[in-house]
């Protein structure tokens, strides 16, 4: 009569040895290290559970922001095979949930020798960021770095799954399943390097049932051809590009047209037709690198409707126009950078709008002193959107008409300074006083004419910080002050913090403490007054067991037609880690 249940309890566990022996071999690695087999500890097991409990008490709430008592049980457990991990993780709570995971969904080897690195099932490469860039595919890849100049690297997989379309489920998206191959080989020495990319994507039109003409979706090729350059000049100028070339059929059901097609050195690994076009994006930059000092310009063009397969997302329709220089002086006691630029979009000049984007930013450090650092930012955004034709700005009578048509400019300023200040540096003992003073103001223009939409932000942070190192304490103090206003409205926030931290028995035991109390106020009238207390101590043991305990209170009262609020939060908690 046993024996039934034998061979049950039998395959039950042999089923999940399987199981666990499959995930072992079937996980995300982040590096196969083959060249340590032999060398290291093949299985390392780690993992550790931890339980919180949550007590919490209100007044003056209907009802409390949260459950009266909720406790979290959680655990994770990883088994790493020469450098293979793979994890587990579950949780549970009394609200009545319980999650489990094994993330081996999508999977993944990346085995390593040497100068080889592998890519097995679901991993990611990066030629280019106009050509393959970091999209996810399920197949194989290779990085080849031997000694020497040389350098390739090859991929083939899967980019895209099928899905079918579902009529009974709108919120499903059909797709075509996607393949594609690519390689990169590069030649270098030193700050000279060149790269030479090919990419090819396309759709399998039978991976899914025919689609009605409610779908807008059709099947695509892609082939994508790209160089990268990098050139050192006279030991300071260096010089760097990038170019690639983008073919795509948008429908390669399309028909062939009589019209010469699209003029592309393909290889016969296109499917050329009516819906084939041809785009380009390219980048290039120019630094200068002296002793105190360096200076760079960039500029980017990315044809409209550009598009890679190999890439999930890619802005495209733009131009780009850096600069940007970075110094030195006084012995490297000031050093700064200055950058700024320009990008606008409709490079074809076929949109309605046309949107220009102006950035600068300045940055300031000054060593004043031993003790005394004191850093400065500024930078300004603004951007200005044309909607309008030079026939309109010609018949124009006034700036105040049709203002739903004008140039639209939003603009954005942000400033800050910041000063850090040692009073005291001793082995007992260690004081810092830190200020930071901010600045934001934003603000818009339509047709020339400043609207009521902007808002201005002032924010003041101060703190200071006592060391004492023998005793294991440190004492800190800060005081916190924002203003802002956004049109006929003004709010003022201020107050202060004081916190404690003490550490004993030999710093196993970590307590700290902490009050704060802060004041609101809307256009001069007192909205709230928050006042918070919390206490919290670790004490840890053997350093696997740690034990937790914190005490939050909080009281706000707000004007005379609001009633006061009370809250006390209670945690516990305990961790095991091996």
């Amino acid at each position: 009569m046993r024996r039934p249940i034998l061979n049950k309890a039998y395959t039950y566990y042999s089923a999940v040895l399987l199981t666990t022996l499959f995930c072992l071999l079937t996980s995300d690695l982040q590096a196969q290290r083959l060249d340590a087999i032999g060398k290291e500890k093949p299985l390392k097991v780690t993992g550790g559970i931890g339980l919180e409990q949550v007590a919490y008490l209100s007044s003056g709430l209907d009802a409390g922001r949260r459950d009266p008592y909720n406790f979290f049980l959680t655990g994770n457990l990883n088994f790493d095979l020469y450098g293979w991990a793979v994890p587990f993780t579950f949780s549970y709570t009394n609200q009545g949930r319980m999650a489990f995971s094994q993330p081996f969904n999508q999977y993944g080897l990346t085995p390593t020798y040497k100068w080889i690195t592998g890519h097995i099932g679901y991993s990611s490469m990066n030629f280019s960021s106009y050509t393959l860039s970091g999209h996810l595919f399920n197949g194989v890849g290779v990085d080849l770095a031997p000694a020497g100049r040389f350098k390739f690297s090859a991929m083939y997989g899967r980019l895209q799954q099928a899905v079918a379309p579902d009529t009974t489920r709108p919120e499903v998206v059909p797709a075509y399943r996607r393949m594609g191959y690519g390689f990169k080989a590069s030649y270098g020495t030193g700050k000279d390097n060149i790269d030479l990319i090919l990419f090819r994507g396309k759709d399998e039109e039978g991976s899914i049932p025919a689609l009605s003409s409610s779908y807008n979706l059709t099947p695509k090729e892609n082939l994508v051809l790209g160089v990268n350059v990098s050139k050192q000049i006279f030991s300071r100028l260096l010089v760097n590009a990038e170019v690639a070339w983008s073919a795509l059929t948008r429908d390669s059901r399309a028909e062939n047209d009589t019209v010469a097609h699209v003029k592309f050195p393909s290889l016969g690994m296109l499917t050329k037709n009516s819906s084939t076009a041809l785009y380009t994006a390219y980048k290039t930059g120019i630094t200068y690198a002296a002793n105190k000092y360096s200076v760079g310009v960039g500029y980017e063009w990315v044809a409209p409707e550009y598009k890679t397969l190999g890439a999930y997302y890619f802005t495209n329709d733009f131009e780009n126009i850096t600069g940007n220089f970075q110094f030195r002086m006084l012995k490297d006691k000031i050093t700064g950078g200055i950058n700024a630029g320009v990008q606008h979009n409709n490079l074809n000049k076929d949109k309605i709008s046309t949107m220009s984007r102006m950035v600068g930013a300045l940055n300031l450090s000054w060593v004043a002193t031993k003790k005394l650092n004191l850093n400065f930012s500024y930078s300004n955004f603004q951007s200005y959107v044309n909607i309008k034709s030079d026939f309109d700005y010609i018949n124009q009578v006034s700036p105040y008409q049709n203002l739903d048509t004008l140039n639209y400019t939003q603009i954005s300023r942000n400033a800050s300074v910041s000063m850090n200040y040692n009073i005291a540096r001793t082995k007992e003992k260690t004081q810092m006083l830190i200020c930071n003073v901010s600045y934001m103001q934003s603000s818009d223009l339509q047709g020339g004419v400043k609207q009521p939409t902007g808002a201005t932000f002032y924010n003041l942070n101060t703190a200071y910080s006592m060391q004492m190192v023998p005793q294991n304490m440190s004492l800190n103090f800060g005081f916190n002050a924002n203003r802002n206003t956004t049109m006929n409205m003004e709010n003022f926030t201020l107050g202060p913090t004081l916190g404690l931290t003490k550490s004993l028995f030999d710093k196993k035991l970590r307590t700290s403490g902490s009050l704060s109390w802060n004041g609101s106020f809307n256009n001069g009238t007192s909205t709230s007054k928050v006042l918070a207390g919390r206490l919290s101590g670790a004490y840890s043991i053997k350093k696997v067991h740690s034990l937790n305990l914190g005490i939050t209170g909080l009281n706000r009262s707000g004007s005379s037609k609001t009633r006061s609020i009370s809250e006390l939060t209670t945690t516990l908690g305990y961790n095991y880690n091996f």
